[in-house]
């Protein structure tokens, strides 16, 4: 199994809403916002190679909403087709799209526009996969996360027939040789981590549960979740896991920090650990 991390684009957020209750003054050293109090964050995807399959997990913004929507998030840099391009991977060759969740920088590069602007398959070969729980969750979402759900983004691949779901159970499911599936509620209902075992080392892709590496630190929750304490509950359980396991935590928004081990420190606190794998770009 080989594991590669793909750029889908960078954009920029609210430093506030990414780091909930944490005061400004502390958050401002990690990841310093510009004037408009907006910091700098990467949309990371993972490609699995295994056995014939070729997996991509999350695809970023991607292209089809107008630029009145994009300004609010400054996007720029690679997009997942020129990332993946440049592993040698085309996207006939992707077989299947894992999708964490169906919030619009997850799910966007999805699908794109043909030169007719009718809405296809980015990975025209491909499987996407997600859950019926969270599929109906962003159907007909609470008020205060509608606008994360465009539904431009996803229904598309239920009427073209290419979506399946996964059965949502509160066990990890063994999806496939040497990848589990864990579901998790804090951030949005239902939404999937990949724990995966290559044989030689072990993964988390955290998606928005750790969204990066500083996001570590217990009190550093989103505020953006849903649910923040059964989010604290459930990086709790991950963060613990890493440890005992020697797991890498896979970061998707970390602008500098691509994967890395968890550490405790004497005073009990989480940290990440020695020998984190930094981005290059």
């Amino acid at each position: 199994m080989k594991i590669t991390a793909l750029e889908a684009g960078r954009f920029k957020l609210d430093g506030g809403a990414m780091f909930g209750v944490v005061p400004k003054r502390m958050w401002q050293r990690l990841n310093p916002a510009d004037d408009e109090n907006m910091c700098p964050w990467t949309m990371r995807s993972m490609l699995i190679e295994t056995g014939d399959r070729k997996i991509l997990v999350d695809t970023g913004i991607g292209f089809k909403q107008g630029e009145k929507f994009r300004s609010h998030f400054y996007p720029h840099g690679s997009e997942i087709e020129e990332s993946l391009a440049n592993t040698g991977v085309a996207p006939e060759e992707v077989t299947d799209v894992f999708l964490t969740h169906f919030h619009f920088d997850h799910v966007g590069g999805a699908l794109k526009f043909d030169d007719e602007k009718k809405i296809v398959q980015t990975f025209p070969e491909a499987v996407y996969w997600s859950n019926e729980v969270h599929y109906a969750y962003a159907m007909d979402p609470n008020p205060r996360e509608k606008a994360s759900f465009l539904k431009e983004n996803f229904v598309p691949l239920r009427e073209q027939n290419v979506l399946q779901f996964i059965d949502y159970q509160k066990d990890d499911i063994d999806w496939l040789p040497g990848i589990k599936v864990r579901f998790v509620d804090g951030h949005t209902a239902a939404q999937m981590l990949l724990m995966i075992d290559t044989g030689t080392d072990t993964y988390i892709y955290c998606a928005d549960l750790i969204p990066s590496s500083w996001h570590i630190r217990m009190p550093y929750i989103m505020a953006y979740d849903m649910q923040p304490i059964l989010t604290m509950e459930e990086k709790k359980r991950v963060l613990d896991e890493a440890i005992a396991n020697h797991s890498q935590l896979f970061f998707e928004h970390d602008p500098v920090t691509i994967s890395g081990y968890v550490e405790k420190s004497e005073s009990g606190r989480y940290k990440l650990g020695e020998n984190s794998k930094e981005s290059t770009t």
